[in-house]
């Protein structure tokens, strides 16, 4: 009875499909998270007679064959790069990129790693960091008798003193695109780390060669569909339960079986 299998293969996809809609809908609210999706294949067939077959001396052949489907299995979770909504926060150190494009950050480990969230913030020593604590590269420190920052959608950082309305350079945020976006590690708190598939990050100024721009005092929102989320969950809620009702046809089919006098 291989209904009772392929149905299971059936009811564990559904159930990884709920798990992907249901951390969609969890992230709504988080800076700069873009929803997954769960991706499936169906499994290899079993060929009872293979097509093309020789059926006759006179060398008739099987025009279709008889191939037997063992199931699906899931291929991929794949994250749809979508720009989210900008929000404005009229924070100094809040940034959000337009277009496309990553922030690099420094982890503890001396690796770098990549984000969108943009809600940066000051260290006990005036260093830019992330609302984790890591710092953004390349390192901007911030004097503590500035009065006011400002960063420019090309990513320059000034710094406004009592004594220097003109304001003085603090540095350049750079950013950096993937070749294959979709192919980077995500690690949590809105960081992601480079791959194989992703391959090596392409740093540049914001504005320049395709890179995205930053707007300051904005965050950029998750791009998650509420209601597109919510119809994938009926969706995968129908498919787990008429997948389970195959699974209790053929259990039915197998009692009928063994009450045969």
């Amino acid at each position: 009875m291989r209904a009772l299998k392929i149905a299971a293969t059936g009811m564990s996809a559904q159930q990884l499909r709920v798990e992907t809609t249901s951390n969609n809908l969890a992230n709504m609210n988080t800076t700069g998270y873009n929803p997954r999706r769960a991706e499936f294949a169906d499994l290899h067939y079993q060929q009872v007679a293979r097509a093309g077959a020789v059926t006759a001396s006179d060398g008739t052949v099987l025009p279709t064959g008889v191939q037997l489907g063992l199931g699906v299995r899931p291929v991929a979770v794949t994250v749809e790069l979508q720009q989210g909504a900008l929000t404005r926060t009229g924070s100094d150190l809040d940034v959000a990129i337009e277009g496309a494009g990553y922030l690099e950050v420094l982890m503890p480990s001396g690796e770098s790693a990549y984000t969108r969230d943009g809600g940066f913030k000051r260290s006990a020593e005036g260093v830019v960091v992330t609302s984790d604590g890591y710092t953004v590269e390349p390192e901007i420190v911030i004097p503590a008798e500035a009065l006011s920052v400002s960063i420019n959608g090309a990513g320059e950082v000034f710094a406004y003193f009592r004594d220097n309305p003109q304001g003085q350079q603090l540095g350049q945020l750079n950013l950096a695109l993937f070749t294959n976006a979709k192919g980077l590690e995500a690690l949590g708190g809105n960081l992601f780390a480079e791959t194989e598939a992703s391959g090596p990050p392409i740093l540049g100024n914001p504005g320049e060669d395709g890179m995205g721009t930053l707007r300051q005092g904005y965050l950029e929102g998750s791009s998650v569909d509420a209601v597109r989320e919510v119809t994938e969950l009926i969706e995968a809620q129908r498919g787990y339960e008429m997948n389970s009702k195959v699974i209790s046809a053929a259990d039915q089919m197998m009692a009928a079986m063994t009450q045969v006098r």
